[in-house]
């Protein structure tokens, strides 16, 4: 009898599932056919097999190529949705590489389960970064129009985020100190660091730890990415180094936006709602809480025209996502900052490097 019972209760569950995912998708076609902005299936259609063309997909399994067309259209509805003009939305979403999956295929494929920062040891929180009287700091920043930030790259469905956040870090240190901008190897990080399981979830201490036991890292010409975890090459070369990494005061606005005045820096953010997942332009300020699951890295900051001050992010999910892969994302959130991003940020340090608090350029001293 209690099996039974069970059994009911899980079909009826299933039916009400279905049931509100029919009403909504009615609600959204009866309300798109009143307004006239109802996609028809021969349009919806035609956009699936431009967008499958565009990100090189192709489903070998029976059946496969139309599931997926069924999902393609949820997210095309929200899409469409989400970027009307009453709705009054900051930001825009469009179609990207991750349009033929689930909610839940997404999460699986591209993010970490919650990361829990204090389950691994914390980088040290110096003064370098805290909040000073008196300060002024630049209105706006922006590390590409210094030739601080490499091209955006794709991790692909291997949860190695942490890696592209670490060596985003130290490619723009490394061309502040420097002059030169030399791009890494994220697949080092991968293959080598021990402490990091390749392509599993992990703690970006450790990737930073690895660059500096290891005494520096390979380019990413020389032992470029592959999307897998394979052995740890022996003869990889140390092309830039790092002395050591540390951690900007947590839940403090203002240190993390004096940390990015003087380089770029590495944050975890909740990742997972599809609004961010499709976000294409604006400032991200919709719905998402603080069970971090992605790195990302801060490449600046500043304020929109409407008034709405922004974080500037570069994401490690190829050129689709947002302006050709950087997006913006509400900054002067309070608490832990919008989707979690004062939960845990971190950077790397060099030892011919001291940080200028004025103008957002570094500056050199001697070792």
């Amino acid at each position: 009898m209690g099996l039974l019972c069970h059994v009911e209760n899980l079909l009826a569950l299933l039916f009400t599932v279905l049931a509100v995912s029919f009403a909504s998708t009615v609600e959204y076609e009866e309300r798109a056919a009143r307004e006239g902005w109802l996609r028809s299936e021969q349009e919806m259609k035609w956009l699936y097999e431009e967008w499958a063309v565009e990100h090189d997909k192709s489903y070998s399994e029976q059946g496969e190529k139309e599931k997926r067309f069924q999902v393609f259209k949820e997210n095309l509805r929200f899409i469409d949705e989400h970027n009307r003009p009453e709705n009054n939305h900051t930001s825009t979403v469009g179609l990207n590489q991750f349009a033929d999956l689930t909610d839940e295929e997404f999460r699986a494929l591209y993010l970490s389960a919650p990361i829990n920062v204090s389950a691994a040891p914390s980088p040290p929180v110096t003064s370098r970064y805290a909040p000073m009287a008196g300060q002024v700091l630049p209105y706006t920043v922006d590390w590409r129009t210094w030739g601080a930030v490499s091209r955006v790259k794709n991790q692909g469905t291997c949860e190695s985020c942490r890696a592209f956040a670490t060596v985003a870090t130290i490619e723009g240190l490394n061309k502040i100190v420097t002059g030169n901008m030399v791009t890494l190897s994220e697949q080092e990080l991968v293959d080598c660091d021990q402490r990091n399981q390749g392509c599993q979830p992990g703690y970006i201490q450790f990737t930073y730890d690895y660059v500096v036991r290891n005494g520096g890292i390979d380019t990413d010409w020389r032992y470029p990415y592959t999307g897998v975890q394979g052995m740890c090459r022996p003869n990889r070369a140390r092309a830039v180094r790092i002395s050591s990494y540390e951690r900007v005061p947590n839940y403090n606005e203002y240190a993390l936006r004096r940390a990015v005045a003087n380089q770029p820096v590495s944050v975890t953010i909740e990742a997972h709602g599809r609004a961010f997942r499709f976000h294409r332009s604006g400032v991200f300020t919709g719905e998402c809480g603080t069970s971090i699951d992605h790195f990302v890295t801060v490449i600046g900051y500043g304020r929109e025209y409407n008034g709405i001050d922004y974080w500037l992010l570069k994401n490690s999910w190829g050129p689709s996502w947002g302006q050709g892969g950087v997006g913006m994302i509400q900054r002067n959130f309070g608490g832990a900052g919008k989707c979690g991003i004062l939960i845990q940020s971190v950077y790397p340090v060099m030892r011919r490097w001291t940080p200028s608090d004025a103008d957002g350029e570094g500056t050199r001293s001697s070792e």
